[in-house]
């Protein structure tokens, strides 16, 4: 008796697990007085041949990064220039890029970093840092954190 509820249960979620993307991505659009319609996740916007037009977003010439030791609990703010190396601890950061939006330039920041161990002389870190999101795209460093503040 168990192992048949157990055997209904797993057919049940492989099921699940089987069915197609596409019907899981759907959205809830009412249209008019008369029933609800579904219709696919961003039909409208590939039906039209437009994409959604982001911020428009300017080039900076140096960003402000901050590092935290987290042994010592030593914090430094660290001015780079776009195409610099800057050391923190035994590491070693190379902006390579920084952008910002045009409209708005203390509302977030983008920074393109290279970050090195200069003792195992191994890569830690390559890739884009947001500012108001540093979590989303860390360095993952048993003693170092560092992140984005700002671009100009």
């Amino acid at each position: 008796m168990i192992r048949a509820s157990l055997t209904a249960v797993a057919l049940t979620a492989l099921a699940l697990i089987a069915a197609p993307a596409a019907q899981a991505q759907v959205e809830w659009r009412p249209l008019g007085e008369g029933p609800v319609e579904w219709t696919p996740l961003g039909a409208g916007e590939a039906a039209q041949g437009q994409r959604p037009e982001g911020p428009q977003m300017s080039t900076g010439t140096q960003a402000v990064l901050r590092g935290l030791d987290k042994v010592s609990g030593e914090v430094e703010d660290l001015p780079v220039a776009v195409g610099d190396t800057v050391t923190f601890g035994r590491l070693s950061v190379a902006l390579t890029a920084c952008r910002y939006p045009a409209d708005n330039p203390a509302s977030d920041a983008f920074a393109f970093l290279t970050i090195s161990d200069t003792r195992s002389d191994e890569r830690v870190f390559q890739g884009w840092m947001i500012g108001s999101s540093p979590a989303l795209n860390a360095l993952d460093h048993p003693r170092y954190d560092i992140w984005v503040l700002s671009c100009s």
